[in-house]
């Protein structure tokens, strides 16, 4: 299925009801996780009883992280969570009107078709706007023209999703830390630790934002919006040893996305530029993904994010690798019906067609 405007259909990478998937191009997770350390934390967390509700531990450590206070801090179930509650808040202030990325998650769009906020062409116009930096599905960097837009007429709110932030492989984000602390910051650690099957997120209010408007976002969550797992994972995400555990991961990353990049155009694919270890690229011809799925392997289809034709994958180990080479490959070979032997009382097609 994919996501068209004013529609509740979502697609994702990842998990799905078809084959198994052995080898996961679809996902953007650390492909060299699931780092050791943080993995650790959520084995070991307290699953026999409850959180704290206000996360007060996991509140002031996050915000030591970013050096601000810990009322700023707004603990999410998820990224889709936080972008749902952020968009159902603004339509309780009577805001109606949000910018989306050209090409970027559906959960912006489905959030505000399901508040019933209209999308409007212009940052200006805007009560809300949504900035990624790297973006999804393109990992590539916002243009500063496009930053300058949103930040020249600050909207109300303006929300930068930096999912993708910790696994940048080069260059310096345009959304700089300067730029940040005037934004809403929306923070996924699970993608760069490899531990989507943990869902937990948190965002990073600017100073400006009143407290009363805090709380009232804080009251849209319901109770106990993190279980224990969530919370072990953000604790272990500020730790000094997950931190390394990440930077030394990117290099390997870097060196698996220039492998992916140069087998898919080997192949005839065109690949657009990224700076995050995930591609968007167009083959010469479609692929059958029923065929790739029988083989183990999985694509992300880009149509749902505005790009038919386009396929999004991200950097794997060279085993799997080597899975879609060869996949990719088998799927390009001409499909000859088996050789069947003649038998007796067969009528040869040259007899048929007379």
């Amino acid at each position: 299925m994919s996501t068209a405007p004013g529609s509740n259909a979502r697609e994702h990478g990842g998990t799905d009801a078809g084959p198994p998937v052995v080898w996961d191009f679809s996902t953007n997770a650390n492909a060299c996780g699931p780092a050791p350390q943080a993995l650790a934390r959520v084995r070991a967390a307290a699953h026999g009883r409850y959180p704290d509700p206000a996360y007060t531990e996991l509140r002031a450590a996050l915000a030591r992280w970013h050096g601000v206070e810990p009322e700023r801090i707004v603990v999410a179930a998820s990224a889709s969570e936080a972008i749902m509650r952020l968009s159902a808040w603004c339509a309780r202030q009577g805001w109606r009107r949000v910018w989306l990325p050209r090409h970027g998650y559906g959960e912006y769009r489905h959030a505000a078709h399901v508040w019933g906020l209209c999308t409007v062409d212009e940052p200006a116009q805007a009560h809300l706007a949504w900035l990624c930096e790297p973006s999804s599905p393109l990992g590539q960097d916002e243009s500063p023209e496009t930053v300058m837009q949103v930040l020249a007429r600050p909207c109300p709110v303006v929300v930068a999703d930096l999912a993708y932030a910790p696994l940048r492989l080069q260059g310096r984000a345009v959304l700089g830390d300067g730029a940040r602390r005037h934004l809403w910051q929306l923070w996924s650690p699970n993608k760069a630790l490899g531990l989507t099957g943990v869902r937990a997120a948190y965002l990073v209010a600017p100073a400006h934002v009143a407290q009363d408007a805090l709380a009232a976002l804080q009251a849209l969550a319901p109770s106990w919006p993190l279980g224990a797992d969530g919370v072990a994972l953000l604790h272990a995400w500020v730790q000094p040893d997950v931190q390394r555990w990440l930077q030394a991961t990117l290099p390997t990353l870097a060196q698996w996305r220039q492998a992916l990049v140069d087998g898919l155009r080997h192949r005839g694919w065109q690949v657009l530029d990224s700076v995050a270890p995930f591609v968007c690229a167009r083959p010469p011809r479609q692929p059958e993904v029923g065929r790739l799925r029988v083989a183990g392997v999985k694509l992300r289809d880009a149509t749902s994010f505005g790009l038919p034709g386009w396929w999004r994958l991200s950097a794997q180990p060279p085993q799997a690798l080597e899975a879609l080479w060869q996949a990719l490959d088998e799927d390009v070979r001409p499909h000859v019906a088996p050789h069947r032997p003649r038998r007796e009382g067969d009528v040869p097609a040259a007899e048929v067609s007379r």
